[in-house]
């Protein structure tokens, strides 16, 4: 289906949204462990320095496979291959909720990798397939808005539920939203042959293009000190501020309200 084929037949909104939904649970799972680093470390007999590293395989593993996905998917259907990151997403969280021990959780969190970049590199570019060219900003306010939900409010409701009932059930509680949304997903979304195929050559001309380096360092600098800093904010209030898991989960529950009802506000 093109997009001019789309604009003809009508827009899928049904895949923008099922899309929307798959974004917001990319990003709970990715931001997960921030709000449960603590009592993650604790079950896994790890240190919370090692368990944070949890975020930054997944990050490491997104970057890889957002740059090769075009390249190694081919000429693949791209319905079957989000179909095939989704199902990926759904593997990663059972193995996370079960992991015996950190290798276990790693090698969970690099699937969830492969399935953030994957999804991302291909997520706009499907979208613009889904609907007809004057309805592309509204589908794109849809998925990135599952996007924000997700990231204002994962990690509080991560940090609140896991104090009730623990942190393997936080992760079990997100299998059976994927699933269903995997089978949405599979309803939806049309088939959508690949309109042209990648190559490892074009990769490597657009990585060798300064302005691209440049802004792949400053992405990379931004986004790491980001990630850097709220990862480890749990264990800093813990350890060095002295305040309790209950007074953890207000501040990230003050945190997530300003960000998404007054973004650039900052809480006091």
């Amino acid at each position: 289906m093109t997009l001019k084929d789309t604009s003809t037949q009508g827009a899928a909104w049904g895949a923008v949204l099922a899309m929307s939904l798959c974004v917001a649970m990319l990003i709970a799972s990715e931001f997960m462990p921030v709000s449960l680093l603590t009592p993650m470390a604790e079950g896994l007999g790890a240190t919370t320095g090692q368990t944070g590293q949890a975020i930054s395989i997944s990050g490491l593993f997104a970057v890889i496979a957002s740059l090769l996905i075009t390249t190694v998917a081919g000429t693949l259907n791209r319905k079957g291959v989000l179909l095939g990151i989704t199902a990926l997403m759904l593997v990663s969280l059972v193995l996370v909720a079960l992991a015996p021990n950190f290798t276990v959780l790693i090698i969970g969190r690099a699937l969830l990798g492969l399935c953030i970049g994957g999804f991302w590199a291909l997520a706009t570019a499907v979208i613009m397939r889904l609907v007809p060219a004057d309805d592309v900003p509204r589908a794109l306010a849809l998925m990135y808005g599952g996007q924000a939900i997700a990231a204002a409010f994962a990690a509080p409701l991560g940090s609140y539920l896991g104090g009730l009932f623990g942190w393997r059930e936080v992760f079990w509680a997100l299998v059976p939203i994927v699933a269903l949304n995997l089978m949405w997903l599979a309803a939806a979304l049309p088939s959508l042959p690949a309109e042209k195929r990648g190559d490892f050559g074009s990769l490597l001309a657009v990585l060798r293009r300064p302005y691209f380096a440049r802004g792949l360092l400053s992405a990379v600098l931004s986004w790491g000190s980001a990630f850097m800093m709220f990862t480890y904010l749990r264990p800093f209030l813990e350890q060095v501020t002295q305040v309790d898991v209950t007074t953890c989960r207000s501040c990230c529950w003050c945190w997530a309200a300003r960000a998404f009802w007054a973004p650039g506000a900052r809480p006091g």
